[in-house]
């Protein structure tokens, strides 16, 4: 893609949209800041976390873009601009245990249909959530967490959209890209087909529809 703007043409308002990064790490920085330029809201967030200072995710909550966040950690030092919408009851927020929700995109990107797990049994968190005992010890029912979109950050990129991560800027990248309908790439540096070697590939490019170079991003 030539420009940002380009990278998230057609995402609509009311997506439900999977953000990569933990923390500041991997974070899509620039695309996520790319809606600012367009009339896009209501969106539905799945991210290990809710975005710190005035930068990605944090902007889109200033400007009201998002209208509901699922994550694992919605509270982090500088998150002050989620705590302003969360407490004037403008975001609804599901939270949900962080290995939970890394298996949860898995699924929906291998098309499994619900899995079992010993998390959060015994606590508020059960509550309501189907349960079952296999050999002994209870477990509560998952389902799969699919999107419309995927935003990432990668590392580098060819041209048919196979992916390179920066060490842990790799995190949730790979399954979210396998668990939403348009995958999106932010990467440093596009690099000739056969540049790459495949052994450390990590995204296959059928996966990804569309990747955009930013050369200098946000860390």
């Amino acid at each position: 893609m030539e420009s940002l703007a380009k990278a998230i043409d057609g995402i609509e308002s009311g997506s439900t949209i999977l953000v990569g990064g933990f923390g500041g790490a991997g974070l899509p920085v620039e695309l996520l800041e790319a809606f600012l330029e367009h009339d896009v809201t209501n969106l539905t967030i799945i991210a290990n976390n809710t975005g710190a200072g005035e930068r990605g995710l944090a902007a889109l909550f200033r400007e009201r873009r998002i209208s509901k966040v699922i994550c694992s950690y919605p509270r982090s030092r500088g998150s002050v601009w989620f705590e302003r919408r969360y407490e004037a009851n403008e975001i609804e927020l599901e939270v949900v245990p962080q290995g939970t929700l890394s298996e949860r995109v898995r699924a929906a990107g291998a098309g499994i249909g619900a899995f079992f797990t010993t998390t959060g049994v015994g606590t508020s968190y059960a509550d309501g959530k189907e349960t079952r005992v296999i050999h002994g010890r209870q477990y509560l029912l998952e389902f799969p967490l699919g999107g419309d979109v995927a935003l990432v950050k990668a590392k580098c990129a060819d041209r048919w959209g196979n992916l390179i991560y920066h060490s842990s800027g790799r995190n949730y990248g790979p399954t979210m890209v396998a668990a939403a309908r348009i995958a999106v790439a932010q990467v440093s540096e596009v690099v000739a087909l056969g540049e790459l070697d495949p052994e450390v590939v990590v995204t296959p490019g059928v996966l990804v529809d569309r990747v955009v170079e930013v050369k200098e991003p946000v860390r």
